[in-house]
């Protein structure tokens, strides 16, 4: 069986932020750290969603979801960087995992839409 790629980056993409928001709550950092956590963990949920969605339109926007969530999770990390939470290589690591799966998603969901 083909290794779905969007769906395996997601969910080590997920699983590294949960251990960042871990280290972040030790730091008394517990606002951000939320807010990064939900999004952050939801981009994985919504392209786990779109594999079983009922139609291309549904595919489409559960993948445009996942998107907007890719977005939102770069805010709390620019954020979270420019206050000092996170350093320079934790901030390099986890923008550059991101900016993977952000350029995925924009090319499944261009192609998707494409060829509706």
């Amino acid at each position: 069986m083909k290794e779905n790629v969007i769906k395996s980056k997601s969910f080590d993409f997920a699983i590294n932020i949960v251990y960042l928001y871990k280290e972040l709550v030790k730091s008394n950092e517990y606002v951000l750290s939320k807010q990064l956590l939900r999004s952050g963990t939801s981009i994985g949920a919504n392209i786990r969603e779109a594999e079983f969605a009922q139609s291309k339109k549904d595919f489409i926007n559960k993948l445009s979801v996942a998107l907007k969530e890719a977005n939102e999770t770069d805010y709390w990390i620019e954020l979270l960087h420019k206050t000092e939470f996170l350093n320079q290589d934790q901030f390099i690591l986890i923008k550059s995992n991101l900016q993977e799966i952000i350029k995925l998603l924009v090319s499944i969901v261009k192609t998707s839409k494409n060829n509706v």
